[in-house]
């Protein structure tokens, strides 16, 4: 679920307190877009969102989030946005968010 390799990488690029607030930042970010998809989803918007949601998650190691956000990416960029089911973001993300918080 998160690639710890990616996580220790950040760290030693940034430094141990930097990387406090950059992961602060991302889950503030990665928070609003949740919570805007669960109170006003838009497919029209999909595409934009997964991959604003996809690139955060990937710099910050939280690899099945990436994945899936990749894979909804490409279905809103075929046309298809209204086919994406949001309940898996919302799941791994949580799930992510909860192991990633607790290992740090």
């Amino acid at each position: 679920m998160i690639d710890w390799g990616r996580v220790n990488e950040l760290k030693n690029e940034i430094g141990e307190d930097d990387f406090g607030e950059i992961a602060e930042i991302f889950l503030e970010e990665v928070d609003e877009v949740i919570a805007r998809l669960k109170s006003n989803p838009d497919p029209s918007q999909f595409e934009h969102d997964m991959h604003l949601l996809k690139g955060s998650a990937s710099n910050l190691g939280f690899q099945s989030l990436s994945e899936i956000c990749d894979q909804n990416e490409r279905t809103a960029a075929s046309g298809q946005g209204s086919q994406i089911q949001l309940d898996p973001v919302f799941t791994i993300y949580d799930q992510s968010k909860v192991e990633f918080l607790a290992k740090l």
